[in-house]
């Protein structure tokens, strides 16, 4: 994969020039630490009693596996990954990404507020003890299952597939294709880990459409889908065919 001139020129790049032009976007990276430190305080706010616990039939169907851990850990990669090539490639892209984010978390954490949820689909024993099986074990420790509706994965996969759609070196289909499949593992992860319900991850849908229209308006994945259609469409009228 070839990689274009960076639009951002961070050799140059100190403290005190942030509000240039050219460094102004990286504000943006401000979001981390503020979602972090939200994170934390929503965990102090609601009190055990307040939960409602998310479950549904579609829960008891999905078997644990801890092989899907590879898959729920390549979000960190994804979120990281697209923050870095957007910010160097595609500035106006790492805007709206961004934008995006804190858009889709600022809703997320309302509903966090306005009605607590909670999990308890987690297994008591981990049915197999390998590698990965120790790994979960560790991240259920870390992670409580709280504030699980809607779920946060989701929405940040998605954010990241929305902004490789945007992005002029993502958007080619032989790289777009293998990226919508990791966001659909990413979130099919959720479920297999026993991290989340199917409700959480629908509860993520309607808030990265709104989000999506918000902050990319009607440019992006589905522009990207029509584009051929678009193409031969204008041909047609014009009368001209390869």
């Amino acid at each position: 994969m070839s990689f274009p001139k960076p639009q951002t020129d961070l050799r140059n790049f100190r403290p005190r020039k942030m509000n240039e032009p050219q460094y102004r976007h990286l504000w943006w990276l401000l979001f981390w630490p503020v979602y972090l430190l939200r994170y934390f305080l929503i965990e102090l706010c609601n009190p055990a009693r307040s939960y409602h616990v998310m479950h549904c039939v579609l829960d008891d169907k999905i078997p644990f596996c801890e092989f899907f851990l590879v898959f729920y850990v390549c979000w960190y990669f994804f979120i990281v990954g697209m923050h870095l090539y957007t910010l160097l490639y595609d500035v106006d892209t790492f805007r709206r990404y961004s934008r995006f984010l804190c858009v889709s978390m600022t809703m997320s954490t309302a509903v966090f507020l306005l009605y607590p949820s909670c999990q308890d689909l987690r297994p008591a024993e981990l049915p197999r003890e390998n590698l990965l099986s120790y790994a979960v074990g560790l991240i259920y420790a870390a992670d409580t299952p709280t504030n699980v509706f809607p779920s946060e994965h989701v929405i940040g996969a998605l954010a990241a597939l929305a902004a490789a759609a945007h992005t002029e070196g993502l958007r080619k289909p032989g790289r777009l294709l293998p990226l919508t499949m990791l966001t659909v593992l990413i979130c099919a992860s959720t479920l297999f880990l026993k991290q989340h319900s199917v409700l959480d991850v629908l509860g993520a849908l309607p808030i990265c459409i709104i989000s999506y229209f918000l902050c990319y308006e009607k440019r992006g994945y589905h522009e990207h889908l029509s584009c051929r259609y678009r193409y031969r469409l204008n041909h047609r009228k014009t009368g001209y065919s390869q």
